[in-house]
C-alpha cells in the first residue's frame, strides 16, 4: 500500500469508516492532537534512561495509538466494534502510578516552571500538548457523542505527566525552579 492516496491533495482524508471529512474537522483536530501528543512521549523517551519512566512511556504511546482509533471511528460507524476503544479503567491504573510518585515527591508548596532535564522539559511539553487535545476534545464532544472515558483518559495523563516530569528531574538530579511572582 502506497504511503500517499492523493485523497489529501483537496483537504479531505478518511476517518475509519470511509467517510470523507476536512481535515480541519474537529474530529481530526481532536485525533491529530493526540497524535501530536504521542511524539511528544517519543521524544521524551529518547531522553530516558530510567526504565520504570520508558516502561510508562512505552504503554502511553500504545494507548495513545488506541485513542486516536477511538476518535477517528464515531460511536455509531459500522467498523466501531472493530475498534479498541480507551476505557475509564486506564485512568484508574494512571490514578495508582500518580499515587505513587507523588509520594515519593516532595509536595508542592508552590507553583513551578516546566523545565529541568531535557526528559523533564519534553515531559512538560507533552503535559501541555495533553492539556490542548482535551480541550479539543471538548469541543467535540458538544457537537458529536464520544463517550466519556476519552476526557477522563486524557485529564489523568496530564495529571500522570507533570509528576513524570518531576520524578525525571529527581531522578536526573534537576532542582524544581519555583515560580516567584513579580510583587
Amino acid at each position: 500500500m502506497p504511503i500517499y492516496t492523493r485523497h489529501g491533495d483537496q483537504g479531505q482524508t478518511s476517518l475509519f469508516d470511509g467517510r470523507s471529512v476536512y481535515k480541519d474537522d474537529l474530529r481530526l483536530l481532536t485525533y491529530g492532537t493526540v497524535d501530536e501528543l504521542n511524539s511528544w512521549l517519543g521524544l521524551a523517551a529518547s531522553q530516558c534512561h530510567h526504565k520504570r519512566l520508558l516502561n510508562i512511556l512505552h504503554q502511553l504511546q500504545c494507548q495513545l495509538l488506541d485513542l486516536g482509533s477511538d476518535l477517528a471511528t464515531p460511536l455509531d460507524s459500522p467498523n466501531s466494534a472493530r475498534v479498541n476503544r480507551i476505557h475509564t479503567d486506564l485512568a484508574d491504573v494512571m490514578e495508582q502510578e500518580i499515587d505513587a510518585m507523588t509520594a515519593e515527591l516532595p509536595p508542592l508548596k508552590q507553583f513551578i516552571l516546566p523545565g529541568g532535564s531535557p526528559l523533564a522539559a519534553h515531559l512538560h511539553v507533552a503535559r501541555t500538548v495533553c492539556r490542548r487535545a482535551e480541550r479539543h476534545l471538548v469541543t467535540l464532544m458538544r457537537h458529536e457523542t464520544v463517550g466519556e472515558a476519552p476526557l477522563i483518559y486524557l485529564n489523568r495523563l496530564s495529571d500522570l505527566l507533570f509528576l513524570m516530569a518531576r520524578l525525571a528531574n529527581q531522578l536526573d538530579g534537576y532542582p524544581e525552579t519555583p515560580w516567584e511572582p513579580k510583587k
